[in-house]
């Protein structure tokens, strides 16, 4: 990613607007004397704990426990069901972010072993499952799946999944990551989401704009356990204060927009249709983010990003390799920027883009 020509533009698509570090630090010194925060001390203290609690009954948890990185919670939560079950394998998505972006370290840190279930283009559902026939520790399952475009399997290809899952005792966890994108599609609340998950990772800057870190969420007796293993690991940060007062202050905010955001996306969907060069994957929008495809090749359309950022300061995304040598893919995140450009703009944006 070229940080430098993005930061030169004016214009960007995916992706919500990002404040000002000066900006940003302001906001939470204000809302830091609106409440009387005080810091954490090693995740002691009463802001963080109370938005802890928080997040949990909002997914209908025991408890919750901030967790310095994302990277770090899910390989936890899962050795640790391992250990228990002495039991080291774990099924999931071969699009899954341990598979795929985490250097592998699950596999070279000897943590659990990994059985990719379904096709590695579509959601998997409950007979990708039982084609394993060996006994299944834990399973892992994104909502929505990030890496296919925001794509979420039918609540009926869910429940199924979490009813099998319960009744062969086999540990379900969730990688929610952007899970806060899934009720509008859904019409459910995330404690009916989330119900018949033993676990969930959910993101704190992800959807929500904060400055980063995670939440893992279970039982208390569980999460305790996994607070112990942060701490083994190195997480045990000693002020917590700024990831959760940037993720807190703009918490119900950002979920109550994400209607809108989905509201959006339908409606970006109906104008990429008016350009037959353009495709989108999903077909129908199952959550506020797509792969907007591209008819040229991802080192073509590297160039058309430079090109665009340099000389008309817009930024449309990171084009990606496809399986066909002439596409290539962005992944748009449809937030605060595509939320406050206008139809007439977002159509002027991809005739330049398909005239290239």
């Amino acid at each position: 990613m070229s940080t430098q020509l993005k930061q030169q533009c004016h214009t960007f698509l995916p992706g919500n607007k990002e404040d000002s570090p000066a900006e940003h630090f302001a906001k939470m010194a204000k809302w830091c004397e609106q409440h009387n925060v005080a810091h954490d001390v090693y995740g002691e203290g009463e802001t963080i704990q109370a938005f802890e609690q928080k997040v949990a009954d909002l997914l209908g948890f025991e408890a919750g426990l901030f967790v310095i990185t994302g990277t770090m919670t899910q390989p936890t939560v899962l050795e640790l069901v391992t250990r228990q079950k002495r039991n080291p394998l774990v099924a999931m998505h071969p699009s899954s972010h341990i598979y795929v972006h985490e250097r592998q370290g699950y596999q070279l840190q000897n943590r659990f072993n990994i059985l990719p279930i379904g096709n590695p283009y579509q959601p998997w559902k409950l007979d990708d499952l039982k084609a394993w026939p060996d006994e299944i520790a834990a399973v892992l399952y994104e909502l929505p799946m990030r890496e296919i475009g925001g794509q979420l399997p039918s609540w009926s290809e869910l429940e199924e999944i979490k009813k099998h899952c319960n009744q062969h005792q086999i540990h379900l966890h969730m990688d929610g990551a952007r899970v806060w994108e899934c009720a509008a599609f859904y019409h459910k609340s995330y404690a009916e989401i989330a119900c018949g998950f033993d676990s969930a990772y959910v993101s704190l800057y992800k959807g929500i704009n904060g400055l980063g870190g995670s939440m893992l969420l279970g039982s208390k007796e569980f999460v305790e356990l996994a607070d112990m293993w942060m701490k083994r690991q190195g997480g045990n940060v000693y002020h917590r204060t700024p990831y959760i007062v940037s993720a807190a202050m703009q918490f119900d905010e950002r979920l109550a927009k994400l209607p809108s955001l989905f509201e959006r996306t339908k409606q970006v969907y109906n104008i990429i249709a008016e350009f037959p060069t353009l495709a989108v994957n999903p077909p129908q929008p199952q959550s506020n983010m797509l792969h907007l495809i591209l008819p040229f090749s991802q080192a073509q359309a590297v160039k058309i990003q430079h090109s665009l950022a340099s000389q008309a300061g817009i930024w449309f995304g990171h084009p990606q390799v496809t399986a066909h040598p002439h596409q290539s893919v962005v992944e748009w995140y449809v937030g605060d920027n595509l939320l406050n450009l206008s139809d007439d703009e977002l159509r002027a944006f991809f005739t330049r883009l398909t005239s290239q």
